[in-house]
């Protein structure tokens, strides 16, 4: 493979119920581009009790192909530091705090985005952590706010306070979740306030909107990607000037990648939670070809395993890529 020198380092998003240890292993199996990865959050739990079953997705041996951060979801210092030497213990030296998740059961626990208003809260938060989990590192992943897109500010004071590796922004509120577009220039004016590395996050679909956030924070070499790289897996290695191969070629690949994806959760999970699992994943993989709407809906009408099988392989008769 002939590669471009580029600079730029790319790291998988953590989408809760998606890019689990299966998926990024399948993933990195056919696709390239991806430096890293941030494992879905692991919420803490009280009294200190470690639950081997949260952390067997971030095993290191069972992430030998693409390096993993574990991701701690908590308002608990006690707690996260508690689970954070538990993966120290367990082979990680980096972990990153969750403050961004917008899910409405997670905020109303005044976890993730939930959080971003209590500036004091958060502040005593990494007091205590970081007098704790020496020598990890810690990372944080955040958005603009819970609710208004300048709660950040008051944060980033606090942020400053410690030695940070680095601040992962997606500029949306959690509000917002996912809807309109990522406030490039929000972004913008938290980077002239900070003195901490940042990282780009949200809204890299394509090849043009990333040369685009490239062009516009030319300091910034760390961007992360999630459902762009669900709905275009060549998405990265585009990004990183990997060669290309032929439209037949990627259209093997993807066929190759999805069926041996489904083979991998096939051994997890029982026929009904394993159909409905590569639904979900079909919501985006359909975005890397053109629109075939009747032989998508036979994907999701499918119940059995047999029936999904089937309707694959007549997805990809004829299949086409879309013009990404």
């Amino acid at each position: 493979m002939n590669i471009k020198q580029n600079k730029t380092e790319l790291i998988l998003a953590p989408l809760h119920g998606f890019t689990d240890v299966i998926f990024r292993s399948i993933f990195s199996k056919y696709f390239s581009g991806f430096d890293e990865a941030i494992a879905p959050f692991i919420s803490t739990m009280e009294h200190k009790r470690i639950n081997p079953v949260r952390t067997r997705d971030v095993l290191p041996a069972r992430n030998k192909h693409l390096p993993v951060t574990p991701q701690i979801l908590s308002n608990s210092p006690r707690d996260f530091v508690s689970l954070a030497l538990h993966l120290f213990d367990m082979g990680h030296s980096c972990v990153n705090w969750n403050l961004g998740c917008p899910q409405l059961k997670v905020v109303k626990k005044k976890k993730g985005a939930g959080l971003i208003p209590f500036v004091d809260e958060i502040d005593a938060f990494l007091d205590f952590v970081f007098n704790e989990i020496t020598p990890m590192k810690l990372s944080i992943k955040v958005r603009l706010g819970k609710k208004h897109p300048d709660e950040i500010y008051p944060l980033l004071m606090v942020f400053d306070k410690y030695p940070l590796k680095e601040i992962i922004l997606h500029p949306r509120t959690g509000a917002q979740f996912y809807t309109g577009d990522a406030d490039i220039e929000a972004f913008a004016s938290v980077l002239k306030e900070t003195n901490h590395k940042m990282v780009y996050n949200g809204d890299i679909i394509d090849e043009q909107f990333f040369l685009k956030i490239q062009k516009k924070f030319p300091l910034i070499k760390r961007f992360m990607i999630g459902r762009g790289a669900l709905e275009n897996p060549f998405l990265p290695s585009i990004i990183k000037n990997y060669s290309k191969i032929s439209e037949q070629e990627s259209i093997e690949k993807l066929f190759n990648f999805i069926d041996d994806l489904f083979n991998a959760y096939k051994e997890h999970k029982r026929d009904e939670k394993l159909i409905g699992k590569m639904k979900g994943f079909w919501t985006y993989f359909r975005k890397s070809f053109h629109k075939n709407e009747k032989a998508f809906k036979k994907i999701l009408l499918s119940q059995t395993e047999k029936e999904y099988e089937t309707a694959v392989k007549f997805f990809f008769v004829g299949a086409r890529l879309s013009d990404h």
